[in-house]
């Protein structure tokens, strides 16, 4: 099986310089998806304390809180485990974390896409929760981006 890379030799080029034309890519790729996975755990951490307090934290919590839907409270607190393992995953260059990136923009787009129906059936809901899954929304459909261009040129030059 062959594999073309990104890179190709300009004529007159030396393979040293070659070589570190490639590699600055190779680096400047892997602090890419090494800052989208530092931005993954941070946001999964802010997602799992924001939503662990409203779930088990007092009655005042809760009230301040205001029109709680439950299926995006719960999505976004189990959600914000699965930032943290993704997004340690990219800080180590796996593949899976590829996948699970992928996975985690297209789960958040479709609660979305239910609160959307939710609220525009009637149901009780805080202006900032939208705000807050279009924030998610946008995050995660750009880590997931930004993983599959990197992570699998990074693949690729592995097996190149």
């Amino acid at each position: 099986m062959r594999i073309a890379l990104n890179w190709s030799m300009e004529p007159g080029e030396s393979i040293f310089d070659y070589g570190c034309r490639a590699m600055i890519g190779f680096r400047r790729r892997v602090a890419i998806v090494a800052g989208a996975g530092l931005v993954a755990v941070i946001f999964g951490l802010a997602t799992i304390v924001s939503g662990g307090s409203v779930l088990f934290g007092t009655e005042d919590i809760r009230a301040r809180a205001g029109a709680i839907v439950p299926f995006v409270l719960w999505f976004n607190f189990v959600a914000g485990f699965a930032y943290c393992i993704a997004g340690i995953g990219l800080l180590k260059g796996r593949d899976w974390s590829i996948r699970l990136s992928v996975l985690i923009a297209i789960a958040t787009v479709l609660v979305f896409v239910l609160l959307l129906f939710y609220a525009g059936l009637g149901g009780k809901y805080e202006v900032r929760t939208l705000a807050a899954m279009t924030l998610r929304s946008i995050v995660w459909i750009g880590i997931a981006f930004v993983s599959l261009r990197n992570l699998k040129n990074n693949a690729a030059d592995r097996l190149g």
